[in-house]
């Protein structure tokens, strides 16, 4: 633990008295979609609350820089085989050594399987530790064709280990909870992420844009997505068709990337579907634009935990069909429909929305995203390192008011 009469370098406490939290991710690249945007976004509420946030995620090299978001250190660690490039922290020896020279006064670690034995040095250092939940584990496992009963038993134990190697274990919504609140983990709390609201708004829908990537049909479906088979992007191509076959004309945008692409691609050339392939979109602002335009998003991961991109559509006032074996439809409300698996349910959930008069479902939309602000989700992530300031003590005269 730092002392007072430590140096402090970090950006932004400048001495203040601000915690130096250190936050450990796994599987963040360039490429990366919701996570990179959640440590993103906190990071930049923990600087702007006068804490030195310090980023440690693993890269090709190593690295060591500022940023807006607090500090960012980078660590070589070898690619993972089948994640189409994601990288880990592998050298365990390397990354203690770093926490020792850090001397965190919290740590956040964003990853609950190769990087769980850090609550364990933190237990050690008596530094306070805190898990964040980013994915069920037994969801996970089902979508890797895990039977649900073995996949289950399998998340108890990883979740028991997990809970007593850590402090507390942050949650973003109910849903993700439950695994934890079924092996009696008592150190669970529940924290919401959010949204940028001004970035993401209903005023960025751009007819020509729209006319332009429709190409001449008269629904467009948007899947912001990675991927890869934990998220099961081939549903929106099998939705596509249902919808089609029975006399929908709807075309899909696919923004993102992933060990699934090519094999996607061929799909929808054999089948003949009106599917454009985007890639990755690095400019948040065309991404916006693009989320904005569409008239429906799909989100079909199974295992999603909460799901920014689906949260992002509705900011922008698209509304979304997610999967009801997924957190999503917590998220979503009544500004989207919950599916069953199936291409015929999420072409039945595109169907209901499109039901509704445009105006109606674009402003219901908007409305569910603005409860999910980030101040709000950096106060709750805060409250959870028990790192908020001290509410100021009452003058004498509003006492005895």
């Amino acid at each position: 633990m730092r002392t007072d009469t430590d140096t402090d370098t970090g950006t932004g406490t400048g001495g203040r008295g601000g915690l130096r939290i250190v936050r450990l991710a796994n599987f963040v690249t360039p490429a990366s979609g919701g996570l990179r945007t959640a440590l993103d976004r906190l990071g930049r509420g923990y600087l702007a609350a006068g804490h030195e946030p310090v980023l440690v995620v693993p890269g090709a090299t190593a690295g060591d820089r500022r940023t807006e978001q607090g500090r960012v250190v980078t660590l070589p660690g070898p690619v993972l085989p089948g994640t189409g490039g994601y990288r880990v922290l592998a050298d365990r020896r390397r990354v203690a050594r770093l926490l020792d020279e850090l001397a965190p006064d919290r740590i956040e670690v964003s990853d609950r399987t190769t990087l769980r034995w850090t609550g364990e040095w933190a237990r050690r250092a008596r530094v306070p530790s805190v898990m964040v939940s980013h994915e069920t584990a037994d969801g996970v496992l089902r979508t890797w064709g895990v039977p649900p009963a073995l996949a289950a038993r399998a998340a108890d134990r990883l979740n028991r280990r997990t809970a007593w190697a850590f402090a507390r274990i942050v949650c973003t919504t109910e849903w993700a909870e439950r695994e934890f609140v079924r092996i009696g983990a008592r150190n669970v709390v529940r924290a919401p992420l959010g949204v940028d609201l001004d970035h993401c708004r209903p005023g960025r829908r751009d007819s020509a844009l729209r006319a332009r990537y429709a190409a001449g049909e008269r629904v467009l479906l948007l899947l912001c997505s990675r991927l890869s088979v934990e998220k099961r992007p081939g549903t929106a191509l099998d939705a596509l068709e249902e919808l089609r076959d029975v006399g929908t004309a709807a075309a899909l945008v696919v923004a993102g990337d992933g060990p699934l692409r090519a094999a996607l691609e061929r799909r929808a050339r054999e089948r003949r579907l009106p599917v454009r392939f985007v890639g990755h979109l690095a400019d948040r602002e065309a991404l916006a634009d693009l989320q904005a335009a569409a008239d429906v998003c799909l989100a079909p991961g199974p295992a999603e935990t909460f799901g920014l991109s689906a949260l992002e559509a509705l900011a922008c006032g698209t509304p979304v069909v997610v999967s009801a074996s997924s957190a999503l439809p917590e998220v979503v409300g009544t500004a989207g429909a919950a599916a069953a698996d199936t291409p015929a349910a999420f072409a039945s959930g595109v169907r209901s929305l499109l039901a509704v008069p445009e105006a109606v479902r674009r402003r219901a939309a908007r409305a569910r995203a603005e409860g999910f602000a980030w101040d709000r989700s950096v106060t709750a992530f805060l409250r959870a390192h028990d790192a908020l300031p001290a509410p100021e003590p009452l003058a004498p005269e509003e006492v005895h008011r």
